[in-house]
């Protein structure tokens, strides 16, 4: 098969990892979940609602990176999903009283079916096309939320009632609502990372590959197309939602293409078809500004694409890429030194 540029890491096979590198990768990960685990303890109130909406964009990314990076199906549109959980929360809490998880499954449920729907036209088009599709979803979301105004509240917004820890846990409420979204954001990462190693996955990077080729050995382009398009939509929605489990307001013009075009920024920066490639590209959108000089704020746009160029030039694989290409001449010279001249 004929393979696209949608393939971010090099297709060279890397040697055999060795004992060390496995237990150094043990250690990382154990650091990184006493990390965090701390984080909502020494950080502000303020801080940490900004790690939930990191966390929420990793799921809409992931979502969007299992379509395009593993399914080769572009949408420019995963922005509108976010704002279909988000949403259904917010109005399912404020008007009909329902607690927040119940809100959740429901806003999800709503995501996967108008991913579903969305994914029909994938079956006859493709490319720029299903770009174009997603571009129109993401464009009338913020229109359709002003037309229902009386339910969704439109551009003045609506209140929210604040999703509260419970008596007894010792926390704060921001620290409950960061371990929620936390436990969310790690359990969809292992099933999706398991997803792209499975069957269903190679299905899924034979289709990206090579839709004919893929039919040819029995793979359901149908079925996989509208399934995964679903599926992504769902993650995307479920991002959506947790992020009003931090926010007691909520208003469209928070869910505009913007926001949608940052989702995809994100597994591009981060590495397309990679499974932390999302998380590493959400963390950059949304810290990535705050790090560029703030002297001129009407170039602060230019200066974030700037620097988003001048990233694709140092690792335009993304940077997993890059992580993946270090670790393969590290691990080549460790097997040169073992075997000696």
């Amino acid at each position: 098969m004929t393979a696209t540029t949608a393939s971010a890491v090099p297709s060279v096979a890397l040697p055999s990892r060795p004992l060390w590198a496995k237990l150094s990768r043990l250690a990382a990960l154990v650091v990184l979940a006493g990390v965090l685990y701390w984080l909502p303890t020494y950080f502000k109130s303020f801080e940490v609602g900004r790690f939930i909406y990191v966390l929420t964009l990793v799921l809409a990314a992931m979502g969007l990176n299992l379509l395009t990076g593993y399914t080769g199906q572009i949408s420019v549109g995963h922005g509108a999903f976010y704002g279909i959980g988000a949403y259904s929360v917010a109005i399912l809490v404020a008007e009909y009283d329902w607690g927040h998880f119940p809100a959740l499954a429901v806003g999800v449920g709503i995501s996967f079916v108008v991913g579903l729907v969305v994914g029909v036209p994938a079956l006859r088009i493709r490319g720029l096309y299903l770009a174009l599709v997603t571009l129109g979803l993401a464009a009338l979301f913020p229109q359709f939320i002003k037309r229902f105004g009386d339910l969704t509240g439109g551009t003045a917004g609506r209140r929210v009632p604040r999703f509260e820890a419970p008596e007894g846990s010792g926390l704060a409420n921001d620290q409950w609502q960061y371990y929620v979204v936390l436990a969310f954001t790690v359990v969809c990462f292992v099933l999706v990372r398991n997803l792209v190693h499975s069957r269903a996955g190679r299905a899924m990077v034979a289709i990206r590959d090579n839709e004919t080729a893929a039919e040819v050995m029995g793979v359901r382009l149908a079925f996989y197309k509208i399934v995964v398009f679903g599926i992504s939509a769902a993650l995307a929605g479920l991002g959506g939602g947790l992020v009003m489990f931090n926010r007691t307001f909520i208003s469209s013009t928070e869910f505009n293409i913007n926001l949608s075009i940052l989702i995809l920024v994100a597994i591009v920066l981060g590495g397309i078809a990679t499974p932390t490639g999302p998380v590493l590209g959400a963390i950059l959108v949304v810290y990535l500004p705050e790090w560029l000089p703030s002297n001129y704020p009407e170039l602060g746009p230019v200066l974030f694409a700037g620097a988003l160029v001048l990233l694709m030039m140092v690792a335009p694989s993304g940077l997993m890429g890059l992580v993946h290409r270090i670790e393969f001449w590290f691990r080549r010279r460790w097997r040169q030194a073992r075997a000696g001249p």
